[in-house]
């Protein structure tokens, strides 16, 4: 059985980029390029812009909330964030991204679902529930 919850509402779609390991966004992406940068995550050198993330947790530092932040700001940001399992900080960067730029991306816990690297996800994530789509 699929479990779901909303972090941050939105609906975003668009190739997914699956993670083997967790990542920290501070240290582990360039809010600049959208480039994973972590020297031993086994996607480095992969692309998070504009893709539907799917990976197991976040990881790591506080810090990862301002850089989720950034990358926003600067275009490079997933179009949305699936997580298999509730993370209190990548939702803070996304939050305070929407109020300060105006630009959501919605992220959600989604437990159960298979997703693919490079199908095409549609995300719809509202306070009563989630639905993916592939």
């Amino acid at each position: 059985m699929t479990e779901s919850r909303t972090l941050v509402a939105g609906t975003a779609e668009g190739p997914a980029l699956v993670l083997d390991e967790p990542l920290s966004l501070w240290g582990g992406l360039d809010p600049g390029t959208g480039e994973i940068v972590e020297v031993r995550h086994p996607q480095r050198g992969a692309n998070v812009a504009g893709r539907v993330l799917v990976m197991p947790s976040g990881r790591g530092s506080s810090s990862s909330s301002s850089v989720l932040a950034e990358a926003i700001r600067a275009g490079t940001a997933p179009a949305a964030i699936v997580l298999g399992e509730v993370d209190p900080i990548l939702p803070l960067g996304a939050i305070v991204a929407r109020e300060l730029y105006g630009t959501v991306v919605p992220i959600v816990v989604v437990t159960n679902e298979t997703i693919r690297s490079g199908e095409v996800v549609k995300v719809r994530a509202a306070p009563g529930g989630v639905e993916i789509e592939t």
